[in-house]
């Protein structure tokens, strides 16, 4: 399987999560962020905490997307970041 077609095999079939279809193409991080919350704590899957789960599989998308995804989205995706921390309380990190 080409590595391209791997992290979207992982993301759409993941034992970890399951996610809201097209849950990393949207534009809004604070839908992003809670479409993810929404997952991690509705699934008897995942092996840590919600807020551990939903940020693993938004890094692990961040990561294998790479270079594939353009400034825009990589932007959208990292601002999720800190909307998923605001709703589970975490303080954002400064960038």
């Amino acid at each position: 399987m080409p590595d391209d077609k791997w992290s979207q095999d992982v993301t759409e079939n993941s034992d970890a999560l399951d996610l809201e279809e097209g849950v990393f193409t949207k534009d809004d991080p604070a839908e992003i962020a809670r479409s993810l919350k929404r997952s991690a704590e509705e699934s008897g899957k995942r092996k840590s905490t919600p807020y551990s789960s939903a940020m693993s599989m938004l890094t692990f998308y961040i990561n294998r997307a790479g270079k594939d995804l353009d400034a825009g989205q990589k932007q959208v995706l990292e601002d999720a970041k800190d909307e998923l921390r605001k709703l589970y309380g975490r303080e954002p990190k400064d960038d």
